[in-house]
């Protein structure tokens, strides 16, 4: 019998606070109805809070509430940082070393485990990871396609273009993006998403509204067909 196909896409943003995380969990709420265990990944998380007598991180914890399977934690995120500024910085201040190898196999093993895996990067597409590496760098060496969140707000259309010419500057596949309205009062939003579904020219997977508390359980989101090509 053959073994069932995977699934798994990279999530980036045009910046930090662009709704990462929201997508990402819509994405797996989404891809639950295809497939039978699906589970997000955080390989970096910075910043922590106290939460049930531990340092846990919001992100992380919202990613494993949309999953649908659970996993060993060390494998999900495999680096959490204390102190919520660039991940280069939070990793120089833990005295701890962002290693590309160990996320790539710890992906594996979530492969292994789940049917479907949504990595959400940290911070932007070339967020720093230490001196020498970045986010790209972490997306190439795991080599998804990725999701692009693009925050409406005035200056997203020259960082979604920035960021996609270096996504695919990277051999990297743009499987589609998600225009997430992050400023209700940004004017001619309408106009700034017809100019991006002309040159970004990939699926519009969602367009949220600006929402004060959204639930990510109740966004519609399309999952292309064109995505049956990109299994494991």
């Amino acid at each position: 019998m053959a073994e069932p196909k995977k699934l798994s896409l990279f999530v980036t943003g045009t910046d930090t606070g662009v709704g990462k995380t929201l997508v990402s969990c819509a994405l797996l709420h989404a891809l639950a109805k295809h497939y039978p265990r699906v589970v997000g990944m955080k390989p970096v998380a910075a910043g922590t809070a106290l939460i049930d007598g531990g340092q846990a991180n919001d992100d992380v914890l919202a990613l494993r509430a949309a999953s649908s399977c659970r996993v060993p934690p060390e494998l999900d995120n495999p680096v959490l940082l204390t102190d919520a500024v660039s991940p280069h910085i939070a990793a120089a201040r833990a005295g701890v070393r962002i290693d590309i190898s160990h996320i790539v196999t710890c992906h594996r093993q979530l492969l292994q485990l789940a049917d479907a895996v949504v990595v959400e990067g940290a911070g932007g597409f070339m967020v720093p990871l230490s001196a020498l590496e970045t986010g790209a760098d972490l997306a190439q060496a795991l080599d998804l396609p990725v999701v692009l969140v693009v925050g409406l707000r005035l200056g997203c259309l020259n960082h979604a273009l920035l960021t996609a010419e270096a996504i695919r500057t990277r051999g990297l596949t743009l499987a589609g993006w998600v225009a997430n309205h992050i400023d209700p009062d940004m004017l001619a939003q309408a106009d700034n998403i017809v100019f991006l579904q002309q040159q970004l020219a990939v699926p519009l997977l969602a367009s949220f509204a600006y929402q004060a508390s959204p639930d990510p359980q109740n966004m519609t989101f399309e999952i292309p067909s064109a995505w049956q090509a990109l299994t494991l």
